[in-house]
Protein backbone atom coordinates (compact mmCIF):
# COMPACT_ATOMS: atom_id res chain seq x y z
CA UNK A 1 0.00 0.00 0.00
CA UNK A 2 1.32 3.42 -0.96
CA UNK A 3 2.20 5.62 2.01
CA UNK A 4 0.17 8.81 2.12
CA UNK A 5 2.21 12.03 2.43
CA UNK A 6 2.29 13.28 6.01
CA UNK A 7 1.62 16.93 6.86
CA UNK A 8 2.48 18.36 10.28
CA UNK A 9 -0.06 21.03 11.30
CA UNK A 10 1.35 23.38 13.95
CA UNK A 11 -1.71 25.40 14.97
CA UNK A 12 -2.91 26.31 18.47
CA UNK A 13 -6.56 26.89 17.55
CA UNK A 14 -8.22 23.43 17.72
CA UNK A 15 -11.09 24.33 15.38
CA UNK A 16 -8.74 25.51 12.64
CA UNK A 17 -6.39 22.55 13.11
CA UNK A 18 -9.27 20.06 12.93
CA UNK A 19 -10.79 21.72 9.85
CA UNK A 20 -7.43 21.54 8.06
CA UNK A 21 -6.87 17.94 9.20
CA UNK A 22 -10.29 16.76 7.97
CA UNK A 23 -9.74 18.28 4.53
CA UNK A 24 -6.19 16.93 4.27
CA UNK A 25 -7.44 13.40 5.03
CA UNK A 26 -10.14 13.81 2.40
CA UNK A 27 -7.50 14.77 -0.20
CA UNK A 28 -5.04 11.97 0.43
CA UNK A 29 -2.77 13.29 3.17
CA UNK A 30 -2.01 12.05 6.67
CA UNK A 31 -2.29 15.01 9.06
CA UNK A 32 -0.47 15.20 12.40
CA UNK A 33 -1.47 18.06 14.71
CA UNK A 34 0.65 19.96 17.23
CA UNK A 35 -0.47 22.96 19.28
CA UNK A 36 2.92 24.50 20.11
CA UNK A 37 6.65 24.28 19.55
CA UNK A 38 7.46 21.43 21.98
CA UNK A 39 4.68 19.17 20.69
CA UNK A 40 5.68 19.96 17.10
CA UNK A 41 9.29 19.04 17.84
CA UNK A 42 8.14 15.79 19.44
CA UNK A 43 6.18 14.93 16.31
CA UNK A 44 9.21 15.73 14.11
CA UNK A 45 11.44 13.56 16.28
CA UNK A 46 9.05 10.67 15.68
CA UNK A 47 8.67 11.15 11.91
CA UNK A 48 9.81 13.72 9.35
CA UNK A 49 6.76 14.85 7.33
CA UNK A 50 6.56 15.80 3.68
CA UNK A 51 5.42 19.31 4.62
CA UNK A 52 4.89 21.53 7.68
CA UNK A 53 1.95 23.94 8.05
CA UNK A 54 3.24 26.41 10.62
CA UNK A 55 1.23 29.09 12.40
CA UNK A 56 3.19 32.29 13.07
CA UNK A 57 1.61 33.04 16.46
CA UNK A 58 1.99 30.15 18.91
CA UNK A 59 1.59 29.91 22.68
CA UNK A 60 4.49 29.51 25.07
CA UNK A 61 8.06 30.11 24.02
CA UNK A 62 8.95 30.06 20.33
CA UNK A 63 6.95 31.70 17.56
CA UNK A 64 6.46 30.06 14.19
CA UNK A 65 9.17 32.36 12.84
CA UNK A 66 11.67 31.08 15.39
CA UNK A 67 10.68 27.46 14.77
CA UNK A 68 11.14 27.88 11.02
CA UNK A 69 14.66 29.26 11.55
CA UNK A 70 15.50 26.41 13.93
CA UNK A 71 14.20 23.65 11.65
CA UNK A 72 16.03 25.12 8.67
CA UNK A 73 19.28 24.89 10.67
CA UNK A 74 18.81 21.20 11.53
CA UNK A 75 20.07 18.53 9.08
CA UNK A 76 17.01 16.33 9.69
CA UNK A 77 14.44 19.01 8.84
CA UNK A 78 16.28 21.53 6.65
CA UNK A 79 14.77 20.11 3.43
CA UNK A 80 11.16 19.86 4.68
CA UNK A 81 8.93 22.43 2.93
CA UNK A 82 7.30 24.93 5.31
CA UNK A 83 4.05 26.72 4.52
CA UNK A 84 3.47 29.49 7.06
CA UNK A 85 -0.03 30.40 8.25
CA UNK A 86 -0.25 34.00 9.42
CA UNK A 87 -2.70 36.78 10.18
CA UNK A 88 0.06 39.24 9.28
CA UNK A 89 -0.64 40.48 5.77
CA UNK A 90 1.93 43.31 5.50
CA UNK A 91 4.74 42.76 2.99
CA UNK A 92 7.57 43.12 5.59
CA UNK A 93 5.99 40.32 7.66
CA UNK A 94 5.66 38.07 4.61
CA UNK A 95 9.29 38.71 3.66
CA UNK A 96 10.33 37.99 7.26
CA UNK A 97 8.58 34.63 7.01
CA UNK A 98 10.35 33.77 3.77
CA UNK A 99 13.70 34.89 5.16
CA UNK A 100 13.14 32.69 8.20
CA UNK A 101 12.94 29.67 5.91
CA UNK A 102 9.30 29.37 4.87
CA UNK A 103 8.74 28.27 1.29
CA UNK A 104 5.38 30.02 1.05
CA UNK A 105 2.80 31.72 3.25
CA UNK A 106 -0.95 32.03 3.37
CA UNK A 107 -2.78 34.83 5.16
CA UNK A 108 -5.66 34.17 7.57
CA UNK A 109 -8.52 33.93 6.95
CA UNK A 110 -7.99 31.58 4.00
CA UNK A 111 -10.14 29.17 2.04
CA UNK A 112 -9.45 25.45 2.23
CA UNK A 113 -9.28 25.35 -1.58
CA UNK A 114 -6.50 27.93 -1.61
CA UNK A 115 -4.64 26.12 1.17
CA UNK A 116 -4.80 22.79 -0.69
CA UNK A 117 -3.65 24.45 -3.91
CA UNK A 118 -0.66 25.98 -2.13
CA UNK A 119 0.23 22.66 -0.47
CA UNK A 120 0.18 20.86 -3.82
CA UNK A 121 2.24 23.62 -5.43
CA UNK A 122 4.88 23.59 -2.68
CA UNK A 123 5.19 19.79 -2.85
CA UNK A 124 5.50 19.87 -6.66
CA UNK A 125 8.24 22.46 -6.72
CA UNK A 126 10.17 20.67 -3.97
CA UNK A 127 10.36 17.41 -5.93
CA UNK A 128 13.91 16.07 -6.03
CA UNK A 129 16.15 16.21 -9.07
CA UNK A 130 15.90 13.19 -11.33
CA UNK A 131 18.07 10.36 -10.04
CA UNK A 132 21.45 10.27 -11.74
CA UNK A 133 21.15 13.65 -13.46
CA UNK A 134 24.17 15.92 -13.11
CA UNK A 135 24.03 19.62 -13.98
CA UNK A 136 27.13 21.79 -14.07
CA UNK A 137 28.03 25.34 -15.00
CA UNK A 138 31.66 26.27 -14.46
CA UNK A 139 32.64 24.79 -11.11
CA UNK A 140 29.09 24.84 -9.76
CA UNK A 141 27.69 21.28 -9.79
CA UNK A 142 24.38 19.65 -8.86
CA UNK A 143 24.22 15.86 -8.51
CA UNK A 144 20.75 14.32 -8.72
CA UNK A 145 21.91 10.92 -7.42
CA UNK A 146 23.06 12.38 -4.10
CA UNK A 147 20.90 15.55 -4.08
CA UNK A 148 24.06 17.56 -3.43
CA UNK A 149 25.34 20.89 -4.69
CA UNK A 150 29.02 21.78 -4.69
CA UNK A 151 31.29 24.60 -5.82
CA UNK A 152 34.97 23.99 -6.47
CA UNK A 153 34.49 20.59 -4.85
CA UNK A 154 33.06 22.03 -1.61
CA UNK A 155 29.57 20.93 -0.58
CA UNK A 156 26.90 23.64 -0.22
CA UNK A 157 23.69 23.60 1.82
CA UNK A 158 20.54 24.81 0.06
CA UNK A 159 16.92 24.94 1.15
CA UNK A 160 14.36 23.10 -1.01
CA UNK A 161 13.16 26.19 -2.88
CA UNK A 162 16.69 27.44 -3.51
CA UNK A 163 17.60 23.97 -4.79
CA UNK A 164 14.71 24.06 -7.27
CA UNK A 165 15.59 27.59 -8.37
CA UNK A 166 19.25 26.69 -8.89
CA UNK A 167 18.28 23.60 -10.86
CA UNK A 168 16.31 25.77 -13.26
CA UNK A 169 19.24 28.17 -13.65
CA UNK A 170 21.65 25.26 -14.25
CA UNK A 171 19.31 23.79 -16.86
CA UNK A 172 19.28 27.13 -18.72
CA UNK A 173 22.68 28.79 -18.20
CA UNK A 174 23.40 32.24 -19.64
CA UNK A 175 19.71 32.80 -20.32
CA UNK A 176 17.95 35.80 -18.77
CA UNK A 177 14.82 34.83 -16.82
CA UNK A 178 12.22 37.43 -15.87
CA UNK A 179 10.50 37.16 -12.51
CA UNK A 180 7.25 36.11 -14.18
CA UNK A 181 9.07 33.40 -16.15
CA UNK A 182 10.67 32.07 -12.98
CA UNK A 183 7.28 32.01 -11.29
CA UNK A 184 5.86 29.99 -14.20
CA UNK A 185 8.80 27.61 -14.55
CA UNK A 186 9.91 27.14 -10.94
CA UNK A 187 6.78 27.84 -8.90
CA UNK A 188 4.48 26.26 -11.49
CA UNK A 189 0.81 27.19 -11.22
CA UNK A 190 1.12 28.60 -7.69
CA UNK A 191 -0.84 31.64 -8.81
CA UNK A 192 -0.85 33.25 -5.37
CA UNK A 193 2.92 33.73 -5.22
CA UNK A 194 4.03 37.33 -5.75
CA UNK A 195 6.96 38.40 -7.93
CA UNK A 196 8.65 39.82 -4.83
CA UNK A 197 8.99 36.22 -3.65
CA UNK A 198 11.44 35.57 -6.50
CA UNK A 199 13.76 38.34 -5.26
CA UNK A 200 13.72 36.93 -1.74
CA UNK A 201 14.64 33.43 -2.89
CA UNK A 202 17.34 34.67 -5.28
CA UNK A 203 18.86 36.54 -2.34
CA UNK A 204 18.74 33.37 -0.23
CA UNK A 205 20.23 31.35 -3.09
CA UNK A 206 23.16 33.74 -3.44
CA UNK A 207 23.81 33.57 0.29
CA UNK A 208 23.72 29.78 0.27
CA UNK A 209 26.09 29.60 -2.71
CA UNK A 210 28.74 31.70 -0.99
CA UNK A 211 31.47 32.63 -3.49
CA UNK A 212 29.42 31.03 -6.28
CA UNK A 213 26.61 33.49 -5.53
CA UNK A 214 28.35 35.95 -7.83
CA UNK A 215 27.43 33.63 -10.72
CA UNK A 216 23.79 34.67 -10.32
CA UNK A 217 23.59 37.99 -12.15
CA UNK A 218 20.89 40.63 -11.84
CA UNK A 219 20.04 41.95 -15.29
CA UNK A 220 18.58 45.38 -14.63
CA UNK A 221 15.03 45.71 -15.89
CA UNK A 222 15.00 42.13 -17.19
CA UNK A 223 15.51 39.55 -14.42
CA UNK A 224 18.23 37.07 -13.46
CA UNK A 225 20.83 34.96 -15.22
CA UNK A 226 23.26 32.23 -14.15
CA UNK A 227 26.66 32.60 -15.80
CA UNK A 228 29.92 30.68 -15.52
CA UNK A 229 31.58 34.08 -15.21
CA UNK A 230 30.97 35.72 -11.81
CA UNK A 231 29.43 39.19 -11.90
Amino acid sequence: MKKLPQVLIVEDEPAIAELIAINLRHHGFTPVCAEDGPSAQKALDACVPELILLDWMLPGGRSGLELARHWRSQPRTKQVPILMLTARSDEPDKIAGLDAGADDYITKPFSIQELLARIRAVLRRCDPLSVGQVLQVGELRMDGATHQVSYQGEALKLGPMEFKLLRHFLQHPERVHSRSQLLDQVWGDAVYVEERTVDVHVKRLRQALGKAGAMVHTVRGAGYRLSANPA
